[in-house]
């Protein structure tokens, strides 16, 4: 375990998943044209596509050098050039967006508590914040938000979603859902100063856990102690025979806890690749040694991703758990964030990763073994028909009558 931790702190520096983050500070420039002509150096030299969407990269080199004048310039510059990668997770930040994120980062959040993202073009909930405003209205994982405040979202980024999104606690948002085969609706919610917790044993109402099934609620990987944490209550529950692993709506996190997490349940294997835009391959390892051989059961779903796409695809594939729920969503990309004069700052696409077997999850997410979907009834009577499954299948992993197929 210490082996592995000390490559990945090495070799992984501070990735943040949902969007997989590595910070740098490594762009120096004196005038606006130069913080341009660095981004778009930036830009040439890591992103993970080397055609750059399939155009001229040098055409933007030098196109604005005439008119950009002042930083706000550069800005607006930066942000035509970046669009044209027509990808949502590259994105330029301005100086208050950059201190939100990182604010998010530290789990300093004021808004209403959840994780967005685009996907075809529309503006989703990739997830609800356990015990955040959003989760108590109602606010589920692929609902689309339609208008903020009464402004479309047609065409809007991730950025200006969150900016509107967020705000000072007490002060209400109101936001026009559609789900899937509902009419749109308006739901009215008071942000607030939003905790994020990561690790939790509550079983959720109206669920009666046995008592020597362990169930571990991991709502995500942002917290610095959620390994710590996780493994706590693993080193804690010897007189469990299985355990059930919740990562539903756990919209990732640092992937140094997707790793370290992996590695309290894998002896040896592979556990994640990266790989960059010249092909290069990296693969990160589980070290020798448990904390637990008992069986797992990994619930996910549509609101699962990034980070928790890593622990259940390494899960999966050294077939070490099973899976249950549904797809989950399908965010295979890291960023890096860069940190730009006056406070400023560029996310850029440098890597994809692959689960152990090679497969490319990107939009398409990971495939549960048993499927069990949750239906609009099941949610209004909290008929919680996935983790009845989760705890049935960990009951039949414990007395050997279900067998994980090698």
């Amino acid at each position: 375990m210490r082996k592995i931790m000390k490559k990945s702190i090495i070799s992984l520096v501070a990735f943040l998943v949902m969007f997989g983050w590595v910070i740098r500070s490594n762009v120096h420039a004196s005038t606006p044209v130069e913080l341009y002509d660095n981004v778009w150096r930036l830009i040439n030299n890591k992103y993970v596509d080397q055609t750059n969407n399939e155009q001229d990269w040098s055409k933007w080199r030098h196109k604005y050098d005439n008119v950009i004048k002042t930083d706000k310039d550069a800005y607006v510059a930066i942000e035509t050039m970046v669009a044209s990668l027509n990808d949502p997770y590259t994105k330029f930040l301005d100086p208050k967006e950059f201190q939100e994120e990182t604010s998010s980062i530290k789990g300093s959040l004021k808004g209403i508590g959840i994780q967005i993202g685009v996907k075809d073009g529309k503006l989703m909930v990739i997830a609800p914040i356990e015990d955040t405003p959003a989760e108590k209205a109602g606010l589920l994982a692929d609902d689309e938000i339609l208008s903020i405040d009464g402004k479309s979202t047609k065409g809007i980024t991730v950025d200006k979603a969150a900016e509107q999104i967020r705000g000072e606690e007490g002060t209400q948002v109101t936001l026009v859902i559609k789900r899937k085969d509902q009419e749109p609706k308006s739901y009215t919610i008071t942000r607030a100063e939003i905790e994020i917790k990561s690790v939790s044993q509550k079983v959720p109402n109206n669920v009666q856990m046995p008592k020597d099934i362990g169930y571990i609620r991991l709502s995500s990987f942002i917290s610095r102690n959620a390994s710590k944490e996780f493994s706590s209550i693993l080193t804690n529950s010897t007189d469990k025979k299985a355990f059930i692993v919740d990562l539903r709506s756990n919209p990732g996190g640092l992937l140094s806890n997707a790793i370290y997490i992996s590695d309290m349940f894998l002896n040896g294997g592979s556990i994640v690749s990266t790989v960059d835009r010249d092909g290069y391959k990296e693969t990160q390892k589980a070290s020798k040694g448990v904390l637990t051989t008992k069986p797992v059961v990994i619930l996910v779903d549509k609101g699962s991703a990034s980070a928790s796409e890593i622990f259940s695809g390494a899960m999966k594939d050294n077939k070490r758990a099973v899976i249950v729920g549904t797809q989950s969503f399908g965010k295979g990309l890291v960023q890096e964030i860069n940190k730009l004069p006056n406070n400023a700052g560029i996310n850029i696409t440098i890597q994809k990763y692959l689960t152990p077997n090679g497969t490319d999850i990107h939009k398409k997410g990971i495939t549960p073994d048993i499927l069990v979907e949750l239906s609009e009834d099941d949610i209004k009577n909290k008929n919680d028909v996935q983790l009845k499954k989760a705890i049935q299948v960990a009951q039949d992993l414990s007395t050997g009558n279900y067998v994980v197929k090698k």
